[in-house]
């Protein structure tokens, strides 16, 4: 199944508690909590671009299965990471965070773990 298309951010929990354990300014969490997202993702083999916009912030990052890539983080901070797929699944670890995005029909479900702070996005294709 292909990752590819673009996405609307329909629902998220433990938003402003993420934010604040991430280092983000109360302003930009006032600021982002009630905009919705829309991620485009193009899925080529095990290569991936995935563009994030969100109000008038863009965010792409571009990397291949199983490789070290540089991704940039919600903060704006660019990491080395590897990103790892398992079916309809793909795992980063960035900065002591896990992120898992599963792709369910037309559904992508985005979990971030930050110690015991569970963030959780779903997005439908739109």
């Amino acid at each position: 199944m292909s990752f590819s298309g673009k996405y609307q951010l329909e629902s998220q929990e433990n938003f402003e508690p993420f934010m604040k354990a991430i280092g983000l300014p109360d302003e930009l969490i006032q600021k982002g909590k009630d905009v919705k997202s829309v991620s485009e993702i193009e899925e080529n083999g095990d290569n991936f671009k995935v563009t994030v916009t969100t109000g008038t912030k863009v965010l792409v990052n571009s990397f291949t299965i199983g490789q070290e890539a540089e991704l940039e983080t919600i903060t704006g901070e660019k990491v080395k990471a590897v990103v790892r797929r398992e079916g309809n699944t793909l795992k980063v670890s960035l900065k002591g965070i896990e992120s898992v995005t599963q792709l369910e029909g037309d559904t992508i479900v985005n979990t971030m773990t930050l110690g015991d702070i569970v963030y959780k996005r779903t997005s439908k294709r739109v």
